[in-house]
């Protein structure tokens, strides 16, 4: 079969799984003949992904977050605001989407959770079978319950997940933990899509318990966070990556703290072998950690995060924080954190039960 992958570019996680199922489907004799990628004037795409991946590649401008002015979380009137003004220069990107979906003439479009894919598949393919994939589908599954207080802003956030999924034949919902489908909302609960490099790293040399605390920040104004705690805790050896193209590739403050640029083959090594983990709640390396049995503090910075934290911190494998404090890790780390025994195995499951959605078009 003949697959298109429409791909939101905001952040790695999306990323991250398409390159997995380009590989699975490759593996069993499938084609991607495109992947079409949502770029935003204030990123670069990373090379793990421009490099990691056979299917010949085009970009469109898309919507996207925009940050307060410390750089930190997204901030939702400015967000609404950019957009509503960036919007007429959405149409070449919905031109773009078209055109590449009628001259690739594929099976099924995958749709990795972006919007104008969505647009283009209602007015002029939908005849061809979409299927749309993310986290943030879970969150529609009619078991899955948010608290009443502090979650309010998730409503939001599944009325764009809802016109995401609109005129998808079934939504696939990676989730932490197994759960019964929910079919009258088209959900089928799947595993995590973790790459074969992260799945191989529980055999290799560099699996095991460094002395360093390993993190990710997506946006560049929580070093400062960073930088805070290193000056009250200089003994403790800091590793982060940000995604900071204008600084040089390892940007060392002193020998305990560094900041890298997001390397994914560094980073995935870094991983393997640190202590503990810290990150803004993404969901690909919430999973990756968890695969790995590292304790984890998240930091959310905007609602989907809040959501993805809220869901891993119902096991004993995961703590919340409001800043980059580190000394919540560590507690955490000492007194409180016990690996899920069973999300390994959950997460090796994933080809098979995804490929197997995937093939049943």
């Amino acid at each position: 079969m003949r697959y298109l992958f429409i791909i939101q570019g905001e952040g790695r996680g999306h990323l991250t799984q398409a390159i997995t199922m380009e590989k699975m489907l490759l593996s069993r004799g499938h084609e991607v003949v495109r992947m079409l990628v949502g770029k935003s004037p204030s990123r670069t795409l990373p090379a793990f992904f421009t490099n990691g991946v056979k299917a010949p590649l085009a970009y469109f401008e898309s919507v996207n977050f925009v940050t307060a002015a410390s750089d930190k979380r997204p901030d939702a009137l400015k967000t609404l605001l950019f957009n509503v003004a960036m919007s007429p220069r959405l149409i070449p990107s919905l031109s773009l989407i078209r055109n590449e979906i009628k001259e690739s003439r594929p099976d099924v479009i995958v749709n990795f959770y972006e919007l104008l894919g969505t647009i283009v598949h209602e007015l002029s393919y939908g005849d061809i079978p979409m299927i749309c994939i993310g986290h943030q589908f879970l969150f529609l599954h009619e078991d899955f319950h948010f608290p009443l207080i502090g979650y309010e802003k998730h409503v939001g956030l599944n009325l764009f997940s809802r016109a995401i999924a609109n005129g998808a034949v079934k939504l696939l919902a990676l989730s932490f933990r197994r759960m019964p489908d929910d079919g009258e909302h088209r959900i089928k609960v799947v595993p995590p899509l973790l790459r074969p490099e992260v799945l191989a790293y529980r055999q290799s040399p560099d699996f095991r318990k460094g002395d360093y605390i390993l993190g990710y920040i997506l946006n560049a104004g929580f070093a400062e966070e960073v930088k805070d705690w290193h000056s009250r805790h200089p003994e403790i050896p800091l590793h982060f990556f940000w995604d900071n193209k204008d600084e040089a590739p390892v940007k060392v403050i002193d020998p305990n703290l560094k900041f890298y640029y997001l390397d994914d083959k560094e980073f995935l090594r870094q991983m393997a072998g640190c202590r503990a983990y810290a990150s803004t709640a993404g969901f690909e390396s919430i999973c990756e950690a968890m695969y790995l049995g590292k304790p984890l503090m998240m930091v959310p910075s905007h609602t989907e995060q809040k959501c993805n934290a809220y869901d891993a911190t119902r096991f004993d494998a995961a703590v919340e924080a409001e800043k980059f404090n580190l000394d919540i890790l560590l507690d955490f780390e000492k007194n409180r954190f016990r690996p899920d025994p069973d999300f390994p195995d959950w997460a090796m499951s994933a080809g098979d039960i995804i490929a197997s959605e995937l093939e049943s078009l």
